[in-house]
């Protein structure tokens, strides 16, 4: 068997909650190019009517996409926002991810039989809090990642000044901004992808398919981060939008929507498909392997600690 291998003891929440943030900070470490790369797409000619847009798009493509930035502006420039992107995921992933587990028990009331209507009310549960908790540091990831579009010129100079920038310029609010569109993708992200996981590795354990190992994870997450891609991509252009927009410029995230609708069309809405699904598709499949192995990895350096000594 490949990795660290199970043991007969159940991780605790603590190690799941510890081992939810650091893996999804793994994943962000290495997936944050395609990331940034999306979010670039996805604002790229929201001020424009779709034929406009088309003519002048600065960015065409994922490769391309990263290729004009790292030659306009460097390869550091794929990584902006990356700190507030750590903070976001220590702090947001370790809630929705760590916490989903413990929130499905409460739910069936410790039954080992849960339904899908336990594991999609979990998943949205654990998605809405983590945004109550994380929701300035997505904000300032996003103005990071997008900043660079306005001639050159950078609204924020570091992550500390962004966040009192923002709360001195929109208010202590300001760090809130597109809070309604970002519980309701991530009420959705965390259904999809939690639960898509949880339901594909349960099948292929179940029908004896595949044991729980490495090729199990990776298969699960593989398949969920494509469906949360189909699934939750119209409101993630949406949320991202809005939370870049200048103060004033949506009433608010429906206004958004249905300004992307009347400019840009609805193909609007699956802007950055493909560096969503790249970023998520990878994201899921190093989130969830490393994720299952910190799991093990910690349990067992809990349990030879409490385990007497000869």
């Amino acid at each position: 068997m490949v990795g660290f291998k199970a043991t007969d003891v159940p991780p605790t929440a603590t190690v799941k909650f510890l081992g939810a943030g650091t893996a999804a900070c793994i994943a962000d470490l290495i997936t944050f190019p395609l990331d940034t790369a999306k979010v670039r797409l996805q604002i790229q000619g929201e001020s424009q009517g779709p034929v406009r847009a088309a003519a002048s798009a600065q960015y065409r493509g994922v490769l391309g996409t990263i290729l004009t930035m790292v030659r306009t502006e460097g390869p550091r420039s794929l990584y902006n926002g990356l700190v507030a992107g750590l903070q976001r995921q220590m702090s947001f992933a370790s809630v929705r991810i760590g916490l989903y587990d413990s929130v499905k028990q409460f739910y069936t009331k410790g039954s080992e039989h849960a339904s899908i209507w336990s594991r999609l009310l979990a998943g949205s549960t654990t998605g809405a809090l983590a945004v109550a908790v994380a929701q300035p540091t997505d904000v300032v990831k996003v103005r990071f990642q997008a900043q660079a579009r306005a001639g050159g010129g950078r609204r924020y100079q570091s992550t500390v000044n962004a966040y009192k920038t923002i709360a001195r310029e929109e208010g202590f609010w300001g760090l809130w901004k597109g809070t309604s569109p970002n519980i309701a993708r991530n009420a959705i992200v965390n259904c999809a992808e939690l639960v898509t996981y949880d339901l594909i590795k349960d099948t292929l354990l179940k029908a004896n398919l595949m044991t729980d190992d490495l090729p199990c994870h990776f298969t699960s997450a593989f398949g969920a981060g494509f469906c949360t891609t189909v699934i939750a991509s119209p409101v993630d252009v949406v949320k991202t939008r809005y939370m870049n927009s200048a103060l004033g410029q949506y009433s608010s995230a429906g206004h958004c929507a249905l300004t992307m609708l009347q400019k840009e069309g609805p193909r609007a809405f699956y802007k950055g498909f493909m560096p969503s699904f790249l970023r998520l598709g990878s994201w899921n499949v190093v989130m969830f392997v490393t994720y299952e192995q910190l799991k093990r990895a910690l349990t067992a350096a809990c349990t030879s600690q409490e385990a007497p000594p000869f």
